[in-house]
């Protein structure tokens, strides 16, 4: 798998990133979705492209709030360039505990970004992570402005949906 990332930061200035915590009730989740639409709109995406990363991070906060371990915290950062933005969600989770990739909803968030991708990894491993070894379920989004994309820019990569086997 490319590292989308990668191709976001190819611009002549460095990503600026914010960094959300949540609790994991549903009570909090729209703040996620109106930080991803304030940003949207200040990049100047379209507002279909503004409703779609509104929708996109509804749907992967939803997808990790269901394996989040006990009360834990939903970490979302937000990476903007001059090509797009990057998210990164992750919370928490037992050992073993793969992040859902398949049913509508992934469908749905599959097709509201460019790119999409779901692992398990640590908090070492992870954007504000405490650095321990503690298991994450994460997901990944890359949502480019028009004409940013890699196989726009350099005729590169299509599109990259990691999916379940």
């Amino acid at each position: 798998m490319a590292d989308s990332r990668a191709a976001l930061a190819q611009d002549a200035r460095p990503a600026e990133r914010l960094e959300l915590r949540v609790p994991t009730s549903a009570t909090y989740l729209p703040a996620v979705r109106a930080v991803a639409a304030d940003l949207a709109i200040r990049m100047d995406f379209d507002l279909d492209s503004v409703e779609d990363l509104r929708l996109a991070a509804d749907e992967a906060c939803a997808t990790l709030a269901q394996i989040a371990l006990g009360d834990a915290e939903l970490t979302v950062t937000f990476e903007t360039t001059r090509t797009g933005l990057h998210v990164e969600a992750w919370v928490p989770t037992a050992e073993g505990t793969e992040v859902p990739r398949d049913g509508f909803g992934w469908a749905i968030l599959a097709t509201l970004v460019d790119v999409v991708d779901a692992h398990s990894s640590t908090q070492a491993d992870v954007p504000a992570g405490s650095g321990s070894a503690t298991p994450v379920g994460v997901i990944t989004m890359d949502k480019y402005l028009p004409g940013q994309r890699p196989s726009d820019v350099a005729g590169g990569a299509e599109q990259n949906l990691s999916v379940a086997r």
